[in-house]
């Protein structure tokens, strides 16, 4: 039913390999074969793709939860072999004409998803250049097999920088005002005394930068953690050159002409005016904000002391302690009650399985509809050295129908880096982790939940883009409602669920200094899509980074503040000329919850949601999808309603 995940990297190494041969062997046969159909072709073409998935995530998912040696080894090895089969499949002429001649024979039978299956590869073949002579497409796989082995190195140089650096404070007034859980997390033993030790991993920064007293202190860890991956530097500019080069090569003017064609988004020009838009109008009240806080603390501010007062200033004017909330925040406690809500309103089933992991803190739960399983999630939520920071959702299976009629079961990833647990002490989670996990299981279910038959568009595979975010931000608003709090929100020790008052003031905090976290996004957002508008070299990153911040921004962090050589979304991620796509879809997710809102989470939205959101993937563009779950196109304005932001 699902696939049992190996741990073994010598194993992985050999099934990538021989998995890889295979499909070759059997595509040839497939060619061969006359009068193709969807059926006798496509299909089996999409058990190939899924089969060598099924390997080679494997060990992608290793080299970022259990990172060692012997993964960056294993995985160096294997990703050029992966990028140089999956490039010559893409560029293939043969297969090509295939897609073309059923497209012309047998389109108007097809379903919906078989058509979208039939667009979208047809439009992707066109990408790789299958229509171009043979020279351009010998240097389209050299640049792309250069720029996936450049993605790998400039994530590998991130995570080696910051498990790198560590700060050490012996004195405990340098300590005073960390809250107790995050102490214990950061201390060590040594010589018979009790110091603290701090890194650039988030739980541990985060903390330091929030709550640590001593300004100069807080002003070594910013510096630390903003000149991480000096080595990076130079790998920006390849992989910028690369790209340039491809957009070219393909005939567009530039790689974010390139990005979009396969987004929601039809025009660069567009997306450039809505993100400036946005930012004309949130940046008068991020200003007003930024005032407020300078105000607070009796100061002007230097990049490092605006967490730390920004912690103060809402503590002061909501009465929100974090630390008192984390009692509430139990990880366990959230996961059951997440899992306990999102049963309530999707009529579904978490069960734990006994299934293996990769370690032993992941937990792996089997979700049943109907009293069926219908896929499996896996759950790696502590942070710990070896894996990279931040949070995300990995697809692994996807449900789908093969040629044999025989139905797959999807299973995803959902990782984390919380705070770590101990014999000692539970993990205590601030209520931006509770979010943060909300986001993620919103990606999750969307992949997890498909009903799709066609494994290229099923769950979040062939979604858009700039779309892809929509369900996971839409799932995060729910992680402040009273009714799904108070399912989970109970204090670890008492088993005191949390007050009425409390979930008040959270509310009300919610939209805190929304507008400076707004421009922020925006420079981001702005500098990543605007990189990617023509070829930018050595100083003329930094460059263009100081006039989006001069632009966009309402604080100018210090010269040596170096945030692309660890911008891993743009540069190791999907996200290149892509950023935008967090904003993008923040519409549609904060347009449908406020719709929620005016109908009282009426459950004929909810089905509907299910249905024409979650049930369908990638089997229809977003667009048409979204206008199926609410019967209109999506109102812009409600992005900034929901933020709390007064536009111009």
């Amino acid at each position: 039913m699902f696939k049992q995940f190996n741990t073994n990297l010598e194993d992985i190494k050999l099934n990538v390999q021989n998995t890889i041969e295979t499909n070759k062997t059997k595509i040839e046969e497939l060619l061969k074969n006359k009068n193709h159909t969807y059926q006798s072709f496509i299909k089996p073409y999409q058990e190939l793709n899924e089969n060598l998935e099924l390997e080679f995530n494997q060990v992608y998912n290793l080299n970022s939860v259990n990172n060692s040696k012997k993964s960056q080894e294993i995985f160096n090895y294997l990703l050029p072999l992966v990028t140089e089969y999956s490039t010559q499949i893409s560029q293939d002429e043969r297969i090509y004409s295939v897609y073309k001649s059923i497209k012309q024979n047998e389109y108007q039978k097809l379903s919906q998803a078989c058509k979208k299956v039939i667009d979208d590869g047809i439009r992707d073949f066109k990408l790789s250049g299958s229509d171009l002579d043979q020279d351009k497409k010998d240097r389209l796989k050299e640049i792309d097999l250069r720029l996936s082995q450049l993605s790998t190195d400039f994530s590998q140089n991130v995570l080696d920088s910051t498990n790198a650096y560590e700060l050490i404070i012996e004195d405990e007034k340098d300590v005073k005002g960390i809250p107790q859980s995050d102490l214990e997390a950061a201390k060590i033993e040594k010589d018979g005394k009790t110091l603290y030790r701090f890194s650039l991993q988030m739980p541990s920064y985060i903390s330091y930068m929030t709550y640590g007293p001593n300004e100069k202190l807080r002003e070594k860890l910013y510096t630390a953690f903003v000149t991480r991956a000096k080595e990076n530097t130079k790998l920006i500019d390849e992989i910028l050159s690369l790209r340039d080069e491809k957009a070219k090569i393909l005939g567009f003017k530039n790689y974010a002409e390139l990005s979009i064609q396969s987004k929601m988004a039809n025009a660069t020009s567009k997306v450039i005016n809505f993100l400036e838009e946005l930012a004309q109008k949130s940046k008068d009240q991020a200003k007003k904000e930024f005032r407020e806080l300078e105000e607070f603390a009796n100061s002007k501010l230097n990049s490092w002391d605006i967490a730390y007062f920004s912690e103060k200033l809402r503590k002061e004017r909501y009465d929100v302690d974090e630390e008192l909330y984390r009692a509430y925040f139990e990880k366990q406690s959230v996961v059951n009650g997440l899992f306990e809500f999102l049963s309530q309103i999707f009529k579904v089933e978490f069960k734990k399985s006994d299934t293996k992991a990769w370690h032993e803190k992941v937990t792996v739960h089997d979700i049943y509809e109907d009293g069926k399983v219908i896929a499996r999630i896996y759950l790696d939520l502590e942070a710990r050295e070896s894996k990279k920071g931040g949070a995300w959702m990995n697809n692994w299976q996807s449900h789908y129908i093969d040629a044999n009629n025989k139905t797959h079961l999807a299973s995803a990833f959902v990782v984390c880096n919380f705070p770590p647990s101990s014999k000692t002490n539970p993990s205590l989670l601030r209520h931006s982790d509770v979010v943060t996990l909300f986001h993620e299981m919103g990606h999750a279910i969307h992949h997890l939940f498909s009903k799709v038959s066609e494994s290229f568009v099923s769950g979040v595979n062939g979604v858009e883009w700039d779309a892809v975010e929509f369900p996971s931000q839409f799932l995060e608003e729910f992680a402040y409602e009273k009714s799904v709090l108070q399912t989970f929100a109970k204090h670890y020790k008492s088993g005191e669920v949390i007050s009425d008052e409390m979930i008040k003031k959270l509310k009300k905090a919610k939209n805190f200094q929304s507008a400076m976290a707004m421009v922020r996004q925006l420079e981001f957002a702005l500098f990543d899509f605007k990189l990617h508008l023509k070829l930018y070299q050595g100083d003329e990153v930094q460059k263009l980074l100081d006039s989006i911040r001069e632009e966009v921004s309402v604080h100018i962090p210090p010269k040596y503040n170096k945030f692309q050589n660890s911008f891993s979304h743009i540069f190791a991620g999907g996200y290149a000329a892509g950023y935008y796509s967090y904003k993008w879809a923040e519409v549609l997710s904060s347009d449908a919850f406020m719709e929620f809102i005016e109908n009282n989470f009426d459950k004929k939205l909810t089905q509907s949601y299910k249905e024409n959101i979650l049930y369908k993937g990638g089997s229809e563009s977003m667009k048409e999808l979204f206008k199926k779950f609410l019967k209109r196109e999506p109102k812009v304005d409600n992005l900034l309603k929901i933020s709390g932001i007064v536009g111009k």
